[in-house]
């Protein structure tokens, strides 16, 4: 994701639940504008419904608005999201689909959120977004600041065991397993997959790492749920016959503690 310098002249401080409006933040453009149809396509995969979107469910179980949906896209989760919901991207084409949708948007990079107001959502969620991210601890940071104590935080993401350099299945001659090579998991690593007619930046951290990055920001864990894909995305993409038991996808709640 790329990193800007936000023009703070204009800058306006918002809350969420204050219309279905448009707002732009700064003068932002960025290589997510040009992968917005290619985005659009990776949602309308059946593996969002039927795999990302029901771990979202179980992270955001019990929880109470308002939401702040960090890289909301076309805002296809407004209504899984505890409400009322206020969605920021870096894409004005993406924001446009979500305001169609009645959610109220920011454009605005992420972890740049000096434009909300300190302590002022209950639930700010990350779903597939973290990945993309270079400075985790500025995203855990910015975070912080804008969820009210005893909120929570909500990540889904890419399974840090699939996102390393040079991870991926393989297949045992002898009997046929399919088996998960680790590549340089302990590593922090930088990739860039194809995404339609460009490509689209992974930044790889390590559990470990990802977790005590939060720790020191101040996020105490409550949940992590780990998922392997579902028998309707398996059923849908034959090279993943014998991989329902790796771990694909990765859920994580945090508390904000209150002082």
């Amino acid at each position: 994701m790329e990193s800007h310098e936000q023009d703070r002249t204009g800058r306006r401080d918002v809350s969420p639940g204050t219309g279905g409006g448009l707002r732009a933040v700064g003068n932002q453009v960025s290589e997510w504008e040009q992968l917005a149809d290619w985005w659009l396509g990776e949602v309308a995969d059946p593996a969002y419904e039927h795999d990302v979107q029901p771990l979202l469910d179980i992270m955001l179980a019990g929880l109470d608005g308002p939401t702040l949906d960090l890289g909301c896209g076309d805002g296809r989760l407004l209504d899984q999201l505890p409400g009322p919901v206020l969605g920021c991207d870096l894409s004005r084409f993406l924001l446009e689909h979500a305001r169609r949708r009645g959610m109220a948007v920011v454009q605005s990079d992420i972890p740049d959120l000096d434009w909300l107001r300190a302590d002022s959502v209950g639930v700010a969620v990350a779903c597939l977004v973290l990945e993309h991210i270079p400075n985790g601890e500025a995203f855990f940071e910015a975070a912080a600041r804008v969820v009210r104590p005893h909120g929570s935080l909500v990540v889904v993401s890419n399974h840090p065991a699939y996102t390393s350099g040079g991870a991926g299945p393989v297949v045992d001659q002898s009997d046929g397993e399919v088996l998960w090579r680790w590549g340089t998991y302990l590593y922090d690593s930088i990739s860039a997959e194809p995404a339609g007619t460009g490509s689209v930046v992974f930044h790889h951290r390590s559990l470990g790492s990802l977790l005590t990055t939060a720790a020191r920001v101040g996020w105490d864990l409550r949940h992590v749920s780990e998922a392997g894909a579902g028998p309707e995305t398996i059923a849908s993409v034959p090279a993943m016959q014998g991989q329902d038991h790796m771990p694909r996808l990765i859920g994580l709640r945090w508390s904000r503690p209150s002082g």
